[in-house]
């Protein structure tokens, strides 16, 4: 599960790059129950925060990256960014943004692994992430898809200390690796890493990708609001058994998320 102590490796913060905010802002505010909060004044939207029952629970921002697309970024809590910068060039990946203050709130740097799946990392200041996790319209999981998960394992449990676990899927789906922040116990698992060809990853054109999950109260009930709004699902929704309810979804700009209704215990 996903806590707010934010221990180093664990997600901490995420944001989206839409090329629409009002857009973006009114679908998930439609879908998860979100409400936005602009950082900036007039029609002219650039960005801001997401918040549910007041608590922030991700940013939302103008995409302004020439060639890149609209997708959900992923932060990690570390205690040096610098120092992970280094380890990321060692472990062969690549600085996308160099290590940067974020005025007092922290320091981020934003990177992609050797295969080219992205990712960022967050040094916290005076804030050390989102408010609200691992409830009903907020972040529950994070997933990478890869074309190499021995690789990303490599990678990953270098840069970020991750320990790791595999578990079969049931009907023969093949193998799903399970993420565990160093010293944390099982129970702190925040994530997983899915093998998949390229041609399943046409939204990247084969390249790997990490996207969130969302916990939501009703799967179809989401993924209807998702269809009803503009987005599409594409997979799903479906139970997973001992995981819940889940459907694998697009927003109108094809920005990629899961909502899951997970299982009753």
């Amino acid at each position: 599960m996903i806590t707010t102590d934010f221990a180093p490796g664990s997600p901490c913060w995420l944001d989206l790059g839409s090329p629409d905010v009002g857009a973006a802002a009114s679908f998930y505010g439609t879908v998860l129950g979100w409400d936005y909060e602009s950082m900036g004044d007039g029609e002219d939207m650039e960005g801001g925060m997401f918040r549910k029952d007041g608590k922030i629970v991700a940013g939302l921002g103008k995409l302004t990256e020439e060639g890149a697309r609209p997708a959900w970024m992923i932060y990690y809590s570390v205690a040096d960014a610098d120092a992970t910068t280094r380890a990321v060039e060692g472990a062969g990946g690549t600085v996308r943004v160099p290590p940067m203050d974020v005025e007092k709130w922290g320091r981020m740097a934003q990177y992609s692994d050797p295969l080219g799946g992205q990712f960022a990392v967050w040094q916290p200041g005076t804030t050390k992430g989102v408010d609200l996790v691992d409830e009903p319209g907020s972040l529950s999981w994070t997933e990478l898809y890869t074309t190499d998960v021995a690789a990303a394992k490599e990678f990953y449990g270098s840069v970020l200390g991750w320990r790791f676990g595999d578990m079969t899927l049931p009907g023969g789906g093949g193998t799903y690796t399970l993420i565990t922040p160093a010293g944390l116990p099982e129970e702190r698992m925040h994530g997983g890493l899915m093998q998949l060809g390229e041609q399943d990853l046409m939204l990247t054109g084969g390249r790997p990708y990490w996207h969130p999950v969302f916990a939501v109260t009703d799967c179809d009930e989401a993924a209807a609001k998702v269809t009803a709004n503009g987005g599409s699902v594409q997979m799903g929704p479906q139970d997973a058994e001992g995981v819940g309810r889940l459907a694998v979804c697009l927003d109108p700009a094809h920005a990629d998320f899961v909502a899951l209704a997970p299982a009753r215990t």
